[in-house]
């Protein structure tokens, strides 16, 4: 992947007339990264999205990740499991870097892990992806600016990296099984992909 101002893992891009701005909306597996003044939009169900930002720079970015693995034994930040979470937050951090970010400067907004996934709900499936995400940060020293985790509903949020502001809104009443299906098919895509290589972190 080349890395440009306004790099990106398959976006989708559009002018939101409500925010007059250029916006980018991002579905389960993907991130953006950017260092100007795009919106990055995303509906969060049982998955996690960490919004990451440069405080002194404005430059930032979103990813939208799911734990694959509901299995019980799978716990812990090392799991099998969790390499998705940890390829998905590598990619984050490392393409911030590329573009000039600082490292000692990252500070994070995490969001989702709602109970959503029809027939999951036992195994705490969006629980076990806030626990991870929470846990990586702590490990990495980036600091949680802001958090809204767990509950009963999908989220859409809205993430200015410029200003670091996140407008988020709960979605209590479901026209359809968009967010569910496009989910659950991730989550079944991820789970029987084959593993990907590591990837190493650079300094800053």
């Amino acid at each position: 992947m080349n890395y440009d101002n306004n790099a990106h893992l398959a976006p989708t891009l559009y002018y939101d007339k409500h925010f007059d701005r250029q916006a980018v909306k991002i579905l389960p597996g993907e991130y953006f990264v950017t260092t100007g003044e795009k919106l990055i939009v995303t509906v969060l169900g049982s998955c996690v999205a960490v919004c990451l930002r440069d405080k002194y720079t404005g430059m930032g970015g979103m990813n939208h990740f799911l734990l694959p693995s509901d299995s019980q034994n799978d716990t812990g930040l090392f799991t099998e499991s969790a390499r998705y979470g940890i390829y998905a937050m590598e990619l984050l951090i490392n393409h911030l870097l590329k573009m000039g970010a600082n490292r000692n400067r990252l500070e994070a907004k995490v969001f989702g892990g709602g109970n959503v996934l029809r027939g999951l709900k036992v195994n705490n499936v969006g629980q076990r992806n806030a626990e991870f995400v929470l846990d990586y940060l702590h490990l990495e020293q980036i600091p949680i600016a802001a958090q809204d985790l767990l509950g009963d509903f999908p989220r859409k949020l809205y993430f200015f990296p410029d200003t670091g502001q996140v407008l988020v809104k709960k979605i209590k009443s479901l026209h359809n099984s968009t967010i569910i299906d496009r989910e659950s098919d991730y989550r079944m895509r991820v789970k029987f992909t084959p593993k990907s290589g590591d990837v190493e972190l650079f300094d800053s």
